[in-house]
């Protein structure tokens, strides 16, 4: 066991993150929902802003352990264009494909965010955070989204890795972040004392903690 809960995680990952406390052009996206109390923590000790950034994968259906691609917060779309050619994918099924994934994304952008536009990226040093990877498939996809909407610089920061992912992932970004990479490596979940499930309640509480405070800096 490493980290008794997300939120000594956070606190772990934040003290190697130190060097961007305070900057004005930092912005830490959290992915929903076990990273946002990981992300929340990071947040709080940078002084810095805290949106979420919600990936969905493109699965077919009956077949959903193969990725199509992903879609992103912001609109973002990703697509394997080896794979639609592949399967023969007609372009009527990868709108509905689409569309079904658009339609949660946008519900869970509505929970966590409410009308509220999101944070801007562009041009910002962005910090994005999970509480853990074991394939990495999800968090490329949302990495290579999110290089899409300009932000100056990509961190991923993660408390718990395998180590063969972690390389893989760190020549996706401008700086990689991770606590540790131990092996062997069945699951996130292993390298934590409580791994209990995050609800939508804490994300939306977290979330409107750091926009609150965040509105009293700017006051």
């Amino acid at each position: 066991m490493i980290f008794r809960n997300r939120q000594e995680a956070g606190r772990s990952l934040a003290w190697r993150l130190q060097e961007y406390a305070g900057r004005d052009d930092v912005l830490v996206l959290g992915v929903p929902r076990g990273g946002i109390p990981v992300a929340f923590e990071i947040a709080e000790a940078l002084r810095a802003p805290l949106d979420v950034f919600i990936v969905r994968k493109l699965g077919i259906p009956g077949r959903e352990e193969v990725a199509l691609g992903a879609i992103a917060s912001g609109g973002v779309r990703i697509l394997d264009r080896r794979i639609l050619r592949v399967l023969a994918i007609d372009l009527s099924k990868l709108e509905r494909i689409i569309a079904e994934a658009e339609q949660e994304l946008k519900r869970r952008e509505l929970i966590y965010r409410g009308v509220g536009p999101p944070v801007p990226v562009a041009e910002r040093t962005v910090i994005l955070v999970d509480d853990g990877v074991a394939t990495g498939s999800s968090l490329l996809a949302g990495i290579r989204a999110l290089r899409q909407l300009r932000p100056a610089r990509i961190i991923l920061a993660v408390p718990v890795a395998p180590p063969e992912v972690c390389n893989e992932l760190s020549r996706e970004v401008d700086e990689m972040v991770c606590v540790a990479t131990p092996k062997p490596f069945r699951a996130v979940g292993q390298f934590y004392d409580d791994f209990s499930q995050v609800h939508d309640e804490e994300v939306i509480g977290l979330l409107s903690r750091n926009r609150q405070k965040q509105s009293k800096t700017a006051a």
